[in-house]
């Protein structure tokens, strides 16, 4: 990895994330151990992750080690970890989802939001079977937390390659100007079944929250395990963002398009 030419210094001497005053978004130093980074900003697991640095038993190893041994920048894993921890604090870029044709709004949901899942709850999985195989014997809710996951992941799949192969392309019909064609009646229907999913994603997603404190890290919590709670909280913030698109926009202005088609 090269550092692009214009990158500014990233490093503040000292040893110790500092953060910014005018955008509160922690640099990182070159002792700064990758254990201490994760567990200051769970949500930055995700970068280690995809670099292959151990995060977790290798925590104690400085970013400089850690990247060296990798053959990577150490000043360009700085800039990703420092713009991963800006686009967290500043929170998701919303669309005018209101304002997109049917057709518009069921593409930027399965490339932003089921592109998002499929990448991110099997990454939750892995951590949820791991966390809850070596930590739960402390804490009896840990395989609870893994089992609502594994049945999650499965379920928003299937969900997801339902409105892919079905439902997505007959909204993208209707909104060409073709009648309502679903084969087993309206369109309401299976929009229906895609409603009462989102409900029950929504209730497990709830059901995470309840055994985890609200997605809380405890004391002794390892990096995994924050970096899970921080991933699970990340992806009901997402969920939420992503059934209204459907059940409050995309649903019933596919279903008015339809009635309107018919007659």
């Amino acid at each position: 990895m090269r550092v692009k030419a214009g990158l500014p210094p990233l490093w503040q001497a000292g040893g110790l994330m500092s953060t910014t005053s005018t955008t509160n978004v922690p640099s990182f130093t070159p002792e700064t151990t990758i254990g201490a980074i994760v567990a200051a900003q769970p949500i930055l697991a995700r970068v280690f992750a995809q670099l292959g640095l151990d995060y977790c038993c290798g925590g104690k190893q400085s970013l400089a080690i850690a990247c060296a041994k990798k053959n990577l920048d150490a000043n360009t894993v700085a800039a990703m970890l420092e713009a991963a921890a800006a686009t967290a604090t500043a929170g998701p870029l919303e669309i005018d989802a209101a304002a997109m044709t049917l057709s518009q709004l069921a593409h930027h949901i399965e490339q932003t939001h089921h592109v998002y899942v499929k990448s991110e709850l099997p990454r939750l999985l892995e951590m949820a079977e791991r966390v809850a195989r070596k930590h739960g014997w402390r804490d009896a809710r840990l395989p609870e937390v893994y089992q609502t996951v594994l049945a999650l992941t499965e379920e928003m799949m299937s969900h997801m390659h339902k409105e892919e192969a079905v439902l997505f392309p007959i909204v993208r019909d209707i909104d060409a100007g073709a009648a309502d064609g679903f084969h087993c009646g309206s369109i309401a229907n299976p929009i229906r079944q895609m409603e009462a999913e989102h409900e029950s994603a929504g209730n497990a997603v709830a059901r995470l929250r309840e055994l985890t404190n609200g997605f809380a890290p405890g004391l002794e919590d390892c990096n995994t395990h924050r970096a899970l709670l921080a991933g699970l909280a990340e992806f009901e913030s997402d969920l939420h963002r992503h059934v209204h698109k459907e059940n409050n926009i995309l649903f019933p202005r596919a279903i008015a398009r339809a009635a309107v088609e018919r007659n």
